[in-house]
């Protein structure tokens, strides 16, 4: 029976080698390859053409989500499983929306991941339980969030913005001008309808996309 191939796309080397275990304890996926950044995770894509990837949001650099779209515009049929951390709603909702086919967090039950990883490859959506009442919440209580409003590239240079990352850095990890940055930045500030940066921050905060400092 041939197995599902599978990249790990990750900056955690430990995380990897933890996942790599549990995936590869299942006699019918196998991981082909691994990657620890935007960069290396869609040459290595492109390289190994696995059946599943299985991506992390946050990584040195570019994000998860900013790949997301890059690996569908080489390959179309890319099946992309994002695998992460972050358990809020509007990062499933981004994830999808670049086209991402599954979300499961790190905080959810090994035999999650797996199942996930079966699912996306039979070519259905897959959600995990958190993810999944979050995202009902939202709906149930009428929740609309102007995060709506971005688009993944947008979203992504939000949440560098939020992890202190300054324009310079944004630009090299996009390949973009400071100049196109500061665009963006602005035109993330409007739509969230905000005006400065620390508007923008106690926004995020509000909205759960940051989180207040440790005192």
């Amino acid at each position: 029976m041939k197995k599902i191939r599978v990249l790990l796309v990750d900056d955690h080397a430990v995380v990897r080698q933890g996942y790599r275990r549990l995936i590869e304890s299942q006699n019918e996926i196998e991981v082909v390859g691994e990657a620890s950044d935007a960069s290396s995770g869609y040459q290595s894509y492109k390289n190994l053409t696995p059946d599943v990837t299985v991506l992390d949001i946050s990584m040195p650099g570019r994000g998860g989500i900013d790949v997301v779209q890059q690996l569908r515009r080489y390959d179309p049929d890319a099946r992309i499983l994002m695998f992460t951390m972050h358990a809020n709603a509007s990062y499933a909702e981004q994830a999808f929306k670049a086209g991402a086919q599954g979300y499961v967090t790190k905080s959810s039950p090994p035999d999650d991941l797996i199942s996930a990883i079966k699912t996306v490859f039979s070519g259905r959506p897959a959600l995990c339980a958190e993810i999944n009442s979050a995202i009902a919440a939202n709906r149930l209580f009428q929740e609309e969030s102007a995060l709506e409003l971005l688009s993944p590239r947008e979203f992504e240079i939000l949440r560098m913005i939020l992890d202190e990352k300054t324009t310079d850095e944004i630009a090299n990890a996009f390949n973009l001008s400071p100049k196109t940055v500061a665009n963006y930045h602005y035109a993330i500030k409007s739509k969230l309808g905000v005006r400065t940066d620390i508007e923008l921050v106690y926004y995020c905060l509000k909205q759960g996309l940051a989180t207040p400092p440790v005192a």
